[in-house]
């Protein structure tokens, strides 16, 4: 699984949302759980602090005694209640609660108001109330006896609640969390399925079986995806099959054409061979000069023609033969006149099983190629290697341009347009190249760093010892 493919971004994307919406709802129900707990734990011994308080008039006299405080206290106190009655100096009760009481806490209880406060005793909550006690005067008047009472609980129970709040929402969170993943490995399955069928399918295609096609479930956008998928895929394969058939017609036609000129070709050939021997002047020795060498551009390009051709319907084939490499590249440069015109280093003794005749094409080619648009010298160069043959063909020219080297052995491609016309066919590189991977090697074109370009023909070698 990719880090961020599309299964883990599902999964992550479920489960933030499914985290935050626990999250929300279990936080808030706590929140508000907990503010109901304490609000009812508070307005409980608030209420009782009152009932007691309220229980206890008439107080009697003021200033009160001892004994009024005393019983004041005694009435107060009650099971897992703290207490303690304040007058002025004087304090009956838990000496202790003394302590929790904040100078806040007396204010607000001093002002009228029953107050309260939520303090830690070690790590025992705790909750203090406190209220003042009033007379009644004649009249209905009220006024304050400076009688301060205050009770203490603990909250542990509470906290305990509070404690299985947040543990029931965690509990909820864990538990949602792997809902969300189980829904997202779920709905990432159901996403990734077809995504993988298409990716699969158009990796199927792009190697050229087109007759790929992808089973098409429901009626969502992904069903709608793959049935799109399908009409493209049968549409390429129409027009591909239409374009086969035109590329098969062409190529017939080809080598029906360059078949069927041979015959008129022979006849012009050996008449351009009887001009040759004549010994004509004037306008009459031009055009016949200009019959021979256009019959012998004719011929070539039919031949090589016919040999391309042969390429194209897998007809060629290799007969290959036990020789001695340099003695067949030497041949090839000598029938052609090329051996004073071309700098050669040809280690002989290496034999190897290969097809003479299509060495001999190759090797033509790309010296030809050097001694008509390079510039001299041309060299050749020759070495066994490990399980390699290499020969490479320099020549000390401009070189090619980039576009030239992608394109090189296209055919009828020409580096220079201006050239419209030249000796060559425009298919030699092309047909030599072809020859060279009939052998399982390779032709390769490049510059050289000091200026020319250099081709290297790289051949298997299984050495033969002759």
């Amino acid at each position: 699984m990719k880090l961020w493919g599309l299964r883990t971004r599902l999964l992550l994307a479920f489960s933030l949302l499914v985290v935050i919406t626990a999250a929300t709802v279990a936080g808030g129900n706590y929140v508000l759980s907990r503010t109901t707990i304490l609000q009812q734990a508070q307005d409980s011994t608030a209420r009782l602090l009152v009932d007691k308080a309220e229980a206890l008039y008439p107080l009697g006299s003021l200033p009160p005694s001892d004994g009024t405080l005393n019983r004041i206290n005694r009435e107060l106190t009650a099971r897992d209640l703290g207490t303690l009655v304040l007058y002025e100096d004087k304090a009956v009760g838990n000496e202790q609660l003394r302590s929790l009481i904040s100078p806040e806490l007396r204010e607000q209880v001093r002002s009228g108001d029953v107050a309260w406060q939520r303090v830690l005793v070690g790590k025992t909550p705790m909750l203090v109330v406190g209220t003042r006690f009033t007379v009644v005067l004649p009249g209905g008047r009220l006024q304050s006896s400076g009688i301060e009472a205050y009770i203490s609980r603990s909250m542990e129970a509470e906290e305990l609640s509070i404690g299985e709040l947040a543990t029931r929402a965690w509990l909820i969170g864990g538990v949602a969390l792997v809902f969300a993943i189980g829904l997202a490995l779920v709905a990432a399955r159901g996403v990734l399925r077809p995504v993988r069928e298409l990716g699969e399918g158009a990796r199927r295609l792009g190697e050229g079986d087109l007759r790929t096609r992808i089973d098409v479930r429901g009626s969502d956008e992904l069903a709608g995806v793959a049935q799109t998928f399908n009409d493209t895929a049968a549409a390429l394969q129409r027009h591909v099959r239409e374009l086969e058939r035109m590329e098969a017609d062409a190529r017939r036609f080809v080598a029906d054409v360059s078949h069927e000129l041979r015959t008129p070709l022979a006849a012009m050939t050996a008449v351009a061979d009887v001009l040759e021997q004549e010994d004509l002047s004037g306008d009459a020795g031009r055009a016949a000069r200009l019959t021979i060498d256009e019959t012998h551009h004719l011929t070539r390009l039919v031949n090589d023609l016919i040999e391309i051709s042969r390429f194209d319907a897998g007809a060629a084939a290799l007969a290959p033969e036990e020789v001695d490499v340099a003695e067949v590249v030497a041949a090839s440069l000598r029938i052609r006149g090329w051996t004073d015109e071309v700098e050669t280093d040809l280690p002989s003794g290496v034999f190897a099983r290969l097809d003479p005749r299509r060495l001999d094409v190759v090797v033509a080619n790309l010296v030809g190629n050097a001694l008509r648009h390079g510039e001299k010298p041309v060299s050749l160069r020759f070495a066994a290697e490990g399980e390699w043959i290499t020969l490479e063909v320099t020549d000390r020219g401009p070189g090619l341009s980039p576009e030239a080297l992608s394109r090189v052995f296209d055919r009828f491609y020409k580096a220079d347009t201006a050239r419209a016309r030249s000796g060559g066919s425009g298919l030699g590189l092309a047909i030599a190249w072809e020859n060279a991977r009939l052998h399982g090697g390779a032709l390769i074109a490049a510059n050289r760093p000091d200026g020319g370009a250099v081709f290297t023909l790289r051949l298997p070698w299984q050495e033969v010892t002759a």
